[in-house]
């Protein structure tokens, strides 16, 4: 299975739910016993690492990853009645994609393979990844099942937090309603919508000027929104010429367009070629995209190649995208 969607939507907190349901199943005998394993792209310091941690977590061996790779093919591909089923979870998968795609393939091959027994669930924040990335014939190997998350709505995010203060009274509603429309418009992250609350409960409890009622205001929550996206990028970004925030709107089209979280110079330009004609401005020629870039990368808010490539030149982002469309929505 594929599942897909922005970050801070629940889609590895679902999974574990769920897993955690099948395995109390299984205690009570309402379903066969399996065994349970993850691994996290973002912990690994390269792809082929897949295949240590798995064999690893399945059979406590340490070997090579070129060895470990050959010892789950022949597990996978050959039937065994007495071994268990196995259910591998991938979270970000977006970082386990290589230019022979070989570590993904491995991955939706062995489930294809008769009495493999293993079960993948396959977690990347990208909705069409395989299109996007994947020769056909990976894509071809995760056609069976998929479910997206969209990201949340403010009031799915007032849910959330009022569903955690529980009995606990300590926001009130225009509050909690406010940070739920806020972080609805930026992301629709509820991780980020906990994290200001967590914010604003501190700044009202060291506060002077509490309010009559002692319980978290609007003017809290505006104080911790305006503390979390103050960093000195902010200015920088607010200060920046429009052909400068336009090619940071660029950027992150580009890397939602690809599904990656780096570009190259190039890539972004045709971004940047194409808002610039829905905004009606002009375009910017090649030699002041790359004074732009430039710009953009001595102020840190882009991380750059320091090399010859030019146009080739790969970018990626040194501030959160979140950041970058908070800074520019309050213009």
């Amino acid at each position: 299975m594929y599942i897909s969607g922005v970050p801070g939507t629940g889609k590895t907190a679902t999974v574990h739910e769920v897993i955690h349901c099948l395995q109390q199943e299984a205690e009570n005998d309402e379903l066969p016993s399996f065994q349970f394993i993850e691994i996290n792209g973002m912990k690994l310091t390269e792809p082929q690492q897949a295949y240590v941690q798995i064999l690893k977590l399945l059979t406590d061996q340490k070997v090579t990853a070129t060895h470990a790779a050959v010892l789950l093919e022949k597990m996978f591909c050959k039937p065994s009645p007495k071994r268990k089923t196995t259910v591998l979870v991938v979270d970000e998968l977006d970082l386990l994609w290589t230019q022979k795609q070989n570590v993904m393939y491995s991955l939706f091959d062995w489930p294809t393979q008769k009495g493999s027994k293993l079960i993948v669930l396959a977690i990347a924040n990208t909705m069409d990844l395989p299109e996007r990335m994947m020769m056909n014939r990976v894509a071809s190997r995760l056609g069976l099942t998929r479910m997206s998350f969209q990201p949340y709505t403010y009031k799915q995010l007032q849910q959330i937090v009022s569903s955690r203060m529980a009995q606990v009274k300590a926001f009130e509603e225009d509050a909690i309603q406010l940070v739920s429309r806020k972080v609805a418009a930026l992301s629709g992250d509820a991780r980020r919508c906990l994290d200001i609350c967590r914010r604003s409960t501190e700044i009202c409890e060291l506060s002077n000027q509490k309010s009559s009622s002692g319980l978290v205001t609007m003017t809290h929550i505006m104080q911790a929104m305006d503390e979390m996206f103050s960093s000195p990028y902010i200015h920088i970004i607010r200060n920046a010429s429009l052909q400068e925030q336009i090619f940071l709107k660029a950027t992150i089209a580009e890397f939602h367009r690809s599904g990656l979280e780096e570009a190259t110079v190039q890539q972004v330009y045709h971004q940047h070629v194409a808002l610039c004609r829905i905004e009606g401005l002009k375009t910017p020629t090649v030699s002041e995209i790359m004074a732009i870039s430039s710009r953009l990368s001595a102020c840190r808010l882009l991380l750059a190649e320091s090399n010859n490539k030019y146009l080739h030149s790969r970018i990626r982002l040194n501030v959160s995208q979140d950041d970058i469309m908070y800074a520019l929505k309050e213009d």
